[in-house]
């Protein structure tokens, strides 16, 4: 069974280092040369992102470009994998705008601060192999409807509606929207149109071209040309700084902590499913393996250092990291060379970044959304799977909309859990096997004929009960097990347990099986286990069980099992 094992520093070692390690020889200026490229790219990719992701959740341009910086240049620098882009994403618009209402920037600093402890500890522990086996049904409900929140939170800003700041809620911003409908400004609406269509025509004709990026180029100078009256970067937050930010270690107090705590394991547990989703495309797309400890601990790194430099949460960016590979990077070198392509934009055209209009951004973010939602994977869910993936991804989905993001991933877990616990306890499964061995005895290759002939007519007699366990030994079948010698009519004289086919068993079956030995003693039964394979025998070892009903009833075949089972129930009361 997989177990969680510390991983030493010697295991902590990024993927960066080793493109100059003997191991990946070969690293060369022609390889520089396309990292550069790759990186140049994404970094025009992720501009419009970074702010248009940052603004959305009720953060600044700026903070959205430092965490791309910042967060990028770590995950990228110290990563497991060879060509992750990070920066801010779509999956934490929702979550840090709760925050920043609830709590504050404040708040959210903290939060990111425990979130990137958090994935520290997740990567440290060994835990990043066990992140992708949370359901899909419950990453795609929340997925799905964070980008139902993050459509409507564009509202707003797309339309040019007339509203000081949106309310958190869906349903209560929907009304605002309704209420102030007459104040949609149409200048604002072609240009948001305008962007998206630029960016839907390019992503199906031109694909190479980065669509955000040409949608809100492209608008810009027409804002700037006709000098159309809608909202800019330059109105809403006086632009953005040409220079790079001072760190700053803010003081978290205790009371801070313990409020933002939910949502900074919800930021982490986004964080980490997001990150090493994104790696694991990425290894699909290119053949390479990803270390998924190394990668957390890298998210977190790039978290707690975002924190300090005024930035927001950073993950692994799916899109991001796509394009960089189709970029031709080879190296996470180009990860770098795109956090200094973001610095370069910062230091030379910022001034130029207060002329984009909101609309342009907005949508962008629309354009994301509908990405992120993948309408036609949800029908298909609801249509194709069994029902309890799809009353669960409705759960999430649902809960996600009405309530917020931390309460839905708190129940989608929970959810997650109980659907596990459900699939263990239908493919663990106990039944009797008494009456396929008697055919399969009479024509066996069993040695001693009049053995067999023995075994056969204690098998018919219900004096030998022969019950086989199918599946990991878990509560299902402990359950199960526990009421199988009170519900036969006569007691037998041995109870084969026949465990070939158990590749784990875990505490609550070791203290099934000691309850059943219990049970067996007390009706005068003995109790035979077969065939049992390494870790289970270790485990019950370890236990002391192997000990308690005694080596000799452990046997390696059923034949043996069958032979041991010969002595006449006078004998199982003498040994008794």
């Amino acid at each position: 069974m997989a177990s969680f094992k510390l991983i030493s520093l010697k295991d902590f070692i990024p993927r960066t280092f080793e493109i100059f390690s003997r191991g990946e020889n070969g690293y060369s200026w022609k390889s520089f040369g396309r990292d550069s490229l790759a990186g140049l790219i994404v970094g025009i990719v992720a501009l419009p992102l970074a702010m248009a992701f940052s603004i959305a959740a009720g953060g600044t341009p700026a903070q959205g470009l430092y965490t791309a910086i910042i967060a990028g240049f770590c995950i990228s620098a110290l990563g497991g994998s060879k060509f992750q882009i990070g920066g801010p994403t779509g999956a934490f618009v929702v979550i840090i705008y709760g925050v920043i209402t609830k709590h504050g920037m404040a708040g959210l600093i903290a939060a990111t601060v425990l979130a990137g402890l958090m994935l520290i500890a997740m990567g440290a522990s060994g835990l990043g192999r066990f992140i992708k086996y949370i359901p899909y049904p419950v990453t795609t409900g929340f997925t799905t409807g964070i980008g139902v929140l993050i459509f409507s939170q564009q509202v707003k800003d797309f339309l040019g509606l007339d509203i000081a700041r949106s309310s958190p809620g869906f349903f209560a911003e929907w009304s605002e929207y309704f209420a102030a409908v007459r104040t949609i400004n149409p200048v604002t609406v072609c240009v948001g149109v305008g962007a998206m269509a630029i960016i839907i025509l390019l992503r199906r004709f031109i694909p190479r071209i980065p669509g955000a990026a040409a949608g809100v180029l492209v608008l810009t100078l027409v804002c700037v040309f006709f000098s159309l009256p809608v909202d800019t970067i330059g109105s809403r937050f006086g632009g953005i700084p040409s220079t790079l930010p001072v760190p700053h270690i803010p003081p978290i107090s205790w009371t801070i902590v313990r409020d933002v705590f939910p949502d900074a394991f919800t930021i982490a547990l986004l964080a980490a499913i997001e990150s090493l989703l994104s790696a694991v495309v990425a290894d699909g797309m290119t053949g390479d393996r990803h270390n998924s400890n190394t990668e957390l601990m890298a998210q977190g790194i790039g978290n707690i250092a975002s924190a300090i430099f005024g930035g927001i949460p950073a993950t692994g960016a799916i899109a991001r990291t796509a394009a960089n590979i189709k970029s031709g990077a080879v190296s996470p070198i180009a990860g770098i060379v795109h956090s200094i392509t973001l610095v370069l934009f910062i230091l030379l055209l910022a001034p130029a970044a207060a002329a984009i209009p909101l609309a342009s951004l907005s949508a962008v973010l629309m354009v994301v959304s509908w990405d992120m939602s993948n309408v036609p994977r949800f029908i298909r869910i609801i249509k194709t799977a069994p029902k309890s993936d799809a009353i669960v991804l409705i759960t999430t989905f649902a809960l996600t909309i009405a309530f917020d993001l931390t309460f839905a991933v708190e129940v989608g877990v929970v959810l997650a859990i109980f659907l596990f616990l459900r699939r263990m306890v239908e493919l663990g499964t106990i039944k009797s096997e008494n009456d396929e061995l008697i055919a399969e005895l009479a024509y066996g290759d069993i040695e001693n004929r009049v053995v067999a002939a023995d075994s056969i007519k204690a098998l018919h007699q219900k004096d030998i009960e022969v019950y086989k366990i199918d599946g990991p030994f878990f509560f299902g079948v402990a359950d199960t097990l526990q009421n199988i010698l009170r519900s036969v009519a006569k007691k037998p004289r041995a109870f084969i347990l026949r465990m070939k086919d158990v590749p784990a068993i875990d505490s609550t079956g070791i203290a099934a099986l000691e309850s059943f030995l219990f049970q067996c003693r007390r009706s005068k039964v003995r109790l035979i286990i077969s065939e049992i394979r390494e870790q289970p025998q270790k485990a019950l070892d370890k236990a002391g069980f192997i000990e308690e009903i005694g080596a000799v009833n452990i046997r390696e075949t059923l034949d043996d099992a069958l032979i041991h089972a010969g002595p006449r129930r006078e004998e199982v009361l003498h040994e008794n």
